[in-house]
């Protein structure tokens, strides 16, 4: 009989395709949105992703992310480096600042200020330059941070720096290396151009020497981070326990991090809302459709079951064959829904879409179609029981 179940099912070529679309486009909503919402937060520790070379994060007590910070006496890092397993330990500053370009226009940045000699925490330029630029007098990298048309210089040398005051509406172009900008009204050399992971919420970023941070903001303290190593064999959760009783700073390993990090942003962030909406609505749509389709599906076969119910069939084996149905009808349209999700992520990757597929996200939409699948079928499942053979061959 669930050979008979399987026939009905792909007997009809155009009912059976058509559930299998729509069964894969809930399978794709669900799973891509789960994956854009995943990519989201891999982009609010960027900072953590992209210094791999850190064991253990130590900062205020009171800090939980690399979205709001506050800054450390200088003190905290000749502490740091004195506690028995520190390998390193380098300062990393994060400051929000506001730069002026040549034609007066002005953005806030976030300048984030490294170690000067080891330059630990710049990232690579983009034409294969090393970072070493920054040890150029008052020079900075520029970052775009996944924003766009926030660094554009005036094109045309007379529009800059003039006395006139700002020339808004002049001609631009993007920021390159050679370019300057004021900060605190201090000349901020751009020696490089780099791409770094894009940041959540997006921000443009200005990487410099801790030193130079402290040229352009004299009168603050600037130390935000110390990103430390281990020494060979010393575990960095160890390591993060003991600075943390010797210290009572906070220390974190890089895992415990991003986990701080993501949390926060489940709590604090109104972006992170407005991506849940996001995805309970494609749900609630993708899922919508399964249902709808898998009961018109079974509703539209009545007559094959009262033929099998007047053979003697129980109700147990038409419940039987609507779940088989409904089951492999799940399995298939989730493969292909998910295969076409990944696809299209490979394809949207490559154009800094916060895309990320980890392992949760196709079995929470192959999971999430089985149970639509299964209740769409227990739905339906209530006119094959009050089936009475004789009034669906007498139409009425």
């Amino acid at each position: 009989m669930l050979r008979i179940a399987l026939q009905m099912l792909m007997g009809d070529r155009a009912k059976y395709i058509g559930l299998l679309l729509g069964i894969a486009f809930t399978a794709f909503l669900v799973t891509f949105a789960l994956a854009y919402f995943a990519g989201f937060m891999t982009w609010g520790f960027a900072l953590i992703s992209e210094n791999k070379s850190t064991d253990v994060w130590v900062m205020d007590p009171a800090v939980s992310s690399t979205e709001m910070t506050i800054n450390m006496p200088a003190s905290a890092l000749v502490r740091v480096r004195g506690i028995k397993g520190v390998s390193n330990a380098v300062p990393l500053s994060l400051n929000d600042v506001t730069a002026r370009f040549p034609n007066g226009r002005f953005q806030t940045l976030q300048m984030i200020g490294v170690d000067d000699a080891t330059l630990a925490g710049a990232p690579l330029l983009e034409n294969g330059n090393s970072n070493k630029v920054l040890h150029q007098a008052d020079s900075a990298i520029i970052v775009p941070g996944g924003t766009s048309d926030k660094l554009q210089t005036p094109l045309y040398q007379k529009d800059r720096w003039t006395f006139a005051g700002v020339n808004l509406d002049v001609a631009t172009r993007t920021l390159m290396s050679g370019d300057e900008l004021l900060v605190n009204g201090k000349r901020v050399f751009i020696a490089g151009v780099s791409q770094t992971i894009p940041r959540f919420p997006a921000r443009p970023l200005l990487y410099t020497t801790y030193a130079n941070v402290k040229r352009l903001l004299p009168a603050q303290r600037n130390l935000t981070f110390i990103m430390v190593s281990a020494q060979t064999g010393v575990s960095a959760t160890v390591l993060a326990r003991s600075i943390e009783q010797q210290t009572h700073l906070r220390a974190r390993t890089s895992a415990e991090f991003k986990a701080d990090t993501v949390n926060w942003y489940l709590i604090n962030s109104e972006d992170v809302g407005d991506m849940a909406a996001m995805l309970i609505l494609a749900m609630t749509v993708g899922f919508g459709v399964t249902g709808i389709m898998l009961y018109m599906f079974t509703y539209e076969n009545l007559k094959q079951y009262a033929v099998l119910k007047a053979m003697g069939a129980s109700n147990s084996m038409l419940l039987k064959m609507v779940f088989v149905q409904a089951g492999v009808s799940a399995f298939l349209g989730a493969g292909l829904g998910v295969g076409l999700c990944s696809i299209i992520g490979d394809l949207v990757s490559v154009i800094d879409f916060p895309f990320r597929m980890m392992w949760f996200t196709p079995l929470f939409g192959i999971f999430g179609v089985l149970i639509v699948s299964l209740t769409a079928a227990m739905i339906s499942t209530r006119p094959v029981l009050k089936l009475e053979p004789g009034v669906v061959f007498t139409g009425r």
